[in-house]
């Protein structure tokens, strides 16, 4: 089957296929959590932008990851909707996996290219008559907290994926783990080849993050029992994956079935190295800096006015933006925000170590900055915590009581592609505040970037390659890392109210032309550095065709 409604550019014929657990292509596909599938969106969208031989591989979560409401009180409640898609074509394929002795049925639909412009993807799904309830279960929610289905997931899309390639008779050069999650997929090509280093040679691996929760483990026995390994016995998996233990790591097992890997930055590449420099049998790990697609993220009359040099246009503009961001803040909290009002957002997902509530560490300080009259300020939080993560619940609805008696302090849900899109259309200021290090990339800085909206930042993930202090954006100095957590957060938190007191607020209110300045630079410094084109082309370059 054809899968391409375009003619491939000569560059990018080789063919290749992208397994990931997510994909943000559209709002109205609600088949992604956060960073990982906007990554792996923007990819697909700049695949097609340059014809390239890319099919995505994932999977069509019934229920998505999940949709975020409020409780009386206002607080996060997280409720699982069931999702229907009728722009999704039915390929009348049918293919299947042995899960635990059992055979569970695959059926796998298909997004076109021209529906919004992204590279093909084929879904797959065990929701389906064929299937027990228990089966069909598999693939109703993104990151089930269940071990169980989540190692069945993980079948489902590395083996069940390749098998419908190989139904719909597609010819694959070159199998791109877009994470873990897909590694079952080796050994359904060692099954084949029955050679590791053959197996290899198809093989290339992007490692997203230094968290353990990012580094997915299990039991070799548990694994081995589901059907993770296609059948093979232990003796021969712990042979070809150097596995002694039986503590079995996903991020270990792929770097050492790929031929060669990658970080998603260059900082991201040294903390890997580090990370993995006693990894027996491991692949070469390179950096390919993550970026995000222009044609997507970027707003059309923002780019207009930078063109034409016309900062009046850009900044009346950058204030109708603001507009719209605050109708949303109405109607989601009764708040009327001013757009001659400096406006922060920190919105992403909600995890202990990107710190969402730094900023009102220091609380009688963040307090006295939000009653500041003369220099007011305004500060949106959105994002989403993992749904059976208490702690960063609690964070979230921490902040929610706080709002409730604070004026121009909003905390927003429903956190998609199309809130994000508002937010950074709508923002002045970009807060990232991970812990140095612990960031591998951080992307959503980029695309606030291309729209004006000046990233303020530790100095981690993707932020060193791009920033110029004062003159793009703002960096939060580093403090040192023999200092614990909490040493770290007070002299992070002093740090950044010292440089949100004395240069970004001053300067935007008394200095209007210098900030239209620094966001034209941000405006002009990120593209086409951290375009998403750019690293499409650096993957067929360093990893597809090397």
């Amino acid at each position: 089957m054809i899968l391409h409604d375009y003619e491939f550019d000569a560059k990018y014929k080789k063919s290749v296929a992208y397994f990931s657990m997510e994909f943000a292509i559209h709002q109205a596909l609600k088949i992604y959590s956060g960073g990982l599938g906007f990554l792996s969106g923007s990819h697909m969208r700049s695949a097609f932008d340059l014809r390239q031989n890319i099919v995505g591989v994932g999977i069509l979560w019934s229920y998505g990851y999940y949709d975020q409401t409020r409780h009386e009180d206002r607080s996060l409640q997280a409720e699982f909707i069931r999702k229907h898609y009728y722009f999704l074509d039915d390929l009348g394929i049918l293919t299947s996996v042995n899960i635990r002795g059992k055979d569970v049925a695959i059926k796998v639909f298909y997004l076109p290219p021209n529906i919004f412009g992204s590279a093909p993807l084929l879904l797959l799904t065990t929701d389906i008559p064929e299937n027990d309830f228990l089966s069909r279960t598999i693939t109703h929610k993104l990151y089930d907290s269940n071990e169980e289905t989540r190692i069945s997931q993980e079948i489902v899309l590395g083996i069940g994926g390749m098998r419908v390639l190989e139904k719909l008779k597609q010819k694959i050069d070159i199998y791109h783990m877009n994470e873990g999650h897909a590694l079952p997929l080796v050994y359904e090509m060692y099954n084949k080849l029955k050679d590791m280093e053959e197996v290899k040679r198809h093989v290339v691996f992007t490692t997203h993050t230094p968290e353990d929760a990012g580094n997915e483990t299990h039991n070799i026995g548990l694994l081995h029992s589901f059907g993770f390994f296609d059948g093979l016995d232990l003796e021969t998996v712990r042979k070809i994956t150097l596995m002694k233990d039986d503590t079995f790591n996903l991020t270990v097992g792929a770097l050492r079935a790929s031929k060669i890997t990658n970080a998603v930055s260059q900082f991201h590449g040294e903390v890997a190295n580090r990370m993995w420099k006693d990894c027996e049998g491991r692949s070469e790990i390179t950096y390919i800096t993550n970026a995000q697609n222009r044609r997507f993220w970027m707003d059309k009359g923002m780019r207009t006015a930078l063109d034409d040099h016309e900062d009046y246009a850009l900044t009346a503009r950058k204030k109708h933006l603001k507009r719209l961001l605050f109708d949303e803040v109405a109607d989601q909290t009764g708040k009327m925000f001013n757009p001659d009002v400096l406006t922060l957002v920190w919105a992403r997902r909600f995890a202990e170590y990107k710190r969402p509530g730094l900023i009102k560490k220091d609380f009688e300080r963040f307090v006295k900055m939000l009653e500041n009259t003369k220099y007011p300020v305004q500060i949106i939080w959105a994002g989403k915590p993992y749904p059976f993560d208490t702690n960063a619940i609690n964070t979230f609805n921490e902040l929610i009581h706080i709002s409730h008696k604070v004026k121009n302090m909003a905390v927003l849900i429903g956190y998609e592609l199309e809130l994000s899109r508002t937010l950074k259309y709508g923002s002045d200021v970009w807060l990232n505040t991970p812990r140095i290090s612990r960031e591998a990339s951080g992307t959503s800085g980029m695309s606030a970037s291309m729209n004006g909206s000046v990233h303020f930042s530790t100095n981690d993930g993707w932020h060193p390659e791009f920033a110029k202090h004062s003159c793009n954006s703002f960096t939060i100095p580093s403090a040192s890392s023999t200092l614990s957590t909490e040493e770290q957060d007070v002299l992070d938190n002093k740090n950044m109210m010292d440089i949100l007191e004395n240069e970004i607020i001053p300067m935007y209110y008394n200095r209007p032309q210098n900030w239209t300045q620094i966001m034209k630079s941000a405006m002009n410094d990120i593209l086409p550095a951290f375009d998403s084109g750019r690293m499409a082309h650096e993957y067929y370059i360093k990893m597809y065709d090397k």
